[in-house]
């Protein structure tokens, strides 16, 4: 089971989407510590140790991810401003792929509307 945790500017509607999937379970970021509040650092903190995929728009856990090693596993929105609807569309088209990554210790992974990029 993939465990993931959905950073604060994504809306909660993925994280819902992902946690009907039998192989996934998923919280926001709004539900844990700060909620909103809670920091990048506090972020990275609770995904590594709950052995959670952050999913973030943020740059700067791709920063993190290679310069400190965490969060062990981040998926990187690159889509720009779309529906929730279209974002959850895209998370469909790439979730069998991702559901694949179940065995490895770390990756980071780039998501546009054309493609989906895993950077070791």
């Amino acid at each position: 089971m993939l465990n993931f945790l959905v950073d604060v500017h994504l809306p909660i509607s993925l994280s819902k989407f992902l946690d009907k999937h039998p192989k996934c379970s998923s919280t926001h970021v709004n539900q844990i510590l700060q909620k909103w509040n809670t920091t990048d650092t506090e972020i990275c903190n609770y995904a590594d140790a709950n052995l959670m995929i952050v999913i973030t728009k943020d740059s700067d856990f791709k920063d993190t991810h290679f310069i400190k090693q965490t969060p062990k596993k981040v998926i990187k929105v690159a889509l720009g401003n779309i529906s929730n609807n279209d974002l959850l569309d895209i998370f469909e088209k790439y979730l069998s792929f991702i559901l694949s990554l179940t065995l490895k210790e770390s990756f980071y992974i780039e998501i546009s509307k054309e493609q989906i990029i895993m950077i070791d």
